[in-house]
């Protein structure tokens, strides 16, 4: 995946369901701590409310270590796991999602609470503003001064961009490659440089 959609910026957006009304918070989130603090503000915002349901999504979508979720008091598994399921489906990252109840005298029931929150993520999602965030690495490569043109030439019609260099002793190569060109890479690398050429990456987002 060497890009995905997130939330442009905070929005909300509100249904009413059996009187109960549902208010929906989208907002983009850096990590975890981030999207907690963004779930307090929606807390101090509606003091009065039932439920403040989340999801949360605080990483790429593929990262399973930053989701979580929260029913809040609603009925084991009818809110946050429902509203977690949507945004699992949905492609996005970085995101995070309350869903605030003010409760209108009806009860729906677990299938209808499942239902409705389930609905209200799936409403704000196909409404949200977004923007796309591109996954890469950032590669340092150290490169024999021999192997230089043919590193050059390998890397000509791919997707990889050279950055700086550095001319010393050997040459210092910084390379920014999309996520899906990785394992390409550090194949292709292996065979030109048969272990002379030495490199390290890290993820990077923008």
């Amino acid at each position: 995946m060497d890009s995905f959609q997130v939330p442009a910026r905070q929005q909300r957006f509100e249904l009413e369901i059996k009187r109960s009304k549902f208010i929906t918070t989208v907002d983009y989130v850096q990590d975890k701590a981030a999207a907690k603090h963004f779930i307090q503000t929606i807390r101090k915002a509606y003091p009065d409310a039932n439920h403040h349901c989340w999801a949360m999504l605080a990483g790429s979508p593929t990262d399973i270590f930053q989701q979580d979720q929260s029913d809040d008091g609603e009925p084991k598994g009818t809110a946050g796991k429902p509203m977690l399921n949507v945004l699992q489906h949905s492609g996005f990252g970085h995101v995070a999602v309350v869903v605030t109840r003010y409760f209108g005298g009806v009860k729906l029931g677990a299938g209808g609470l499942v239902r409705a929150y389930s609905q209200s993520v799936s409403h704000a999602f196909s409404e949200l503003e977004t923007q796309t965030k591109y996954v890469q690495f950032k590669w340092q490569l150290q490169v024999p001064y021999a192997l230089y043109d043919a590193l050059e030439y390998k890397l000509a019609g791919t997707h990889v961009h050279m950055g700086e260099k550095r001319f010393e002793d050997v040459i210092h190569v910084e390379l920014l490659v999309p996520q899906s060109e990785n394992v390409a890479l550090e194949q292709m690398l292996g065979e030109l440089g048969n272990g002379e050429i030495h490199f390290s990456y890290e993820s990077q987002e923008r």
